[in-house]
């Protein structure tokens, strides 16, 4: 049977750092109590994260948090209004994202396109905005993972490998696009405001395909972990889309890995790359901890964290691209993993190729 190959990624973000105006945002919600400001300082110095890209202009004064007012204080848009702002700024970051991608490519040979996203919703979408915009064939095959979250990537690539094992010729462009800082929300709970302090908007494209180079897949492994299905919340309300991230999540990763190792590696023990998923620095952690790894060992995972934050399905494709254009001989293995609501890990073996 074919093997199927991520042939290359390509990335991209919006133009605006609103990491230090979060940071500003989330002390003017706990003004007045010093020791919970204390704390969101000391979390936010231990996230591990510098860097978080929005498309809205950043700027905290006493009335708005962003410079244009999308935000604005006592009076946060509803749900219309940040779907209105995802379908006037979604399309031109999953175009950057492709054209990265596809410039030397022959656009006419691409048959197949799959759009992951959880952060927002219009029809006619996202697939067909790419295909207009970068001229793709009118007869490709579209096919939208909505609402997944952070492992949605993995679901596409194995949508991906499916296509081209039962379709040798088939091309495959899969587009990773969230826009989390849509969903900021004016709160003075500090278990949500940590939450918005790791995530970002950014797209990753990918192309698969036959080819034999880039990326081989090998298996894929998902390991739904019981009794957990409140720990990560994902639901549509009047103010936008209200996520629940609790903090018994990384312990809750860590255990279902121990039990799922062999599973993941199927007996492999000769994994040098990894592409963890940088959902946080605890859960990076977390996966540190359940497979004994190095402290170097996901060092690419947290330079992302630290360069991008969570953006989402995106991140795990933005690792995956820095472990390509590392220095590597072909053969070397792999696992890369993402986690989100069930809980779910979802995990992907891998290797160089030659």
């Amino acid at each position: 049977m074919p093997q199927a190959f991520i042939n290359r990624i390509a990335t991209a973000n919006p133009s605006h750092d609103v990491h230090d105006a979060f940071l500003r945002f989330g002390r003017l919600m706990l003004s007045g109590d010093s020791r919970r400001v204390g704390l969101f300082n000391r979390m936010a110095d231990r996230s591990g994260i510098a860097h978080r890209y929005s498309f809205l202009r950043p700027g905290v004064s006493d009335s708005a948090v962003d410079a244009e007012g999308f935000y604005q204080l006592g009076s946060f848009p509803d749900t219309a209004a940040r779907m209105r702002k995802f379908e006037t700024c979604a399309p031109s970051l999953a175009v950057k994202a492709v054209e990265k991608l596809l410039e030397d490519e022959d656009r006419s040979r691409i048959t197949h396109l799959i759009v992951t996203s959880c952060t927002g919703f219009s029809a006619p979408g996202l697939d067909l905005a790419v295909v207009e915009r970068c001229r793709l064939p009118s007869s490709i095959e579209r096919v939208m993972v909505g609402f997944m979250g952070c492992y949605a990537a993995i679901n596409a690539l194995k949508l991906a490998r499916h296509i081209v094992r039962s379709e040798p010729s088939a091309r495959v462009l899969t587009v990773n696009l969230e826009l989390c800082t849509l969903h900021l929300q004016e709160t003075i709970k500090m278990e949500e405001l940590l939450s918005f302090l790791l995530f970002s908007d950014g797209c990753a494209a990918a192309l698969v395909s036959t080819d034999q180079k880039g990326v081989a897949i090998e298996s894929f492994h998902a390991a739904l972990i019981p009794d957990t299905s409140k720990l990560i919340r994902w639901h549509v309300r009047q103010q936008g889309f209200d996520m629940v991230l609790s903090g018994g999540v990384p312990s809750a990763i860590r255990a279902a890995l121990v039990a799922s190792r062999d599973a993941i590696f199927g007996g492999a023990n000769d994994v040098e790359l990894w592409a963890g998923p940088p959902g946080g620095r605890s859960v990076l952690d977390a996966v540190e901890q359940a497979f004994a790894l190095p402290s170097s060992a996901l060092s690419t995972s947290r330079s992302v964290l630290n360069d991008y934050g969570n953006m989402s399905s995106g991140t795990v494709m933005f690792v995956l691209d820095r472990v390509m254009r590392g220095d590597g001989a072909g053969g070397r293995r792999g696992c890369a993993m993402s986690f989100g609501p069930g809980l779910v890990a979802e995990t992907m073996m891998f290797h160089l190729a030659a």
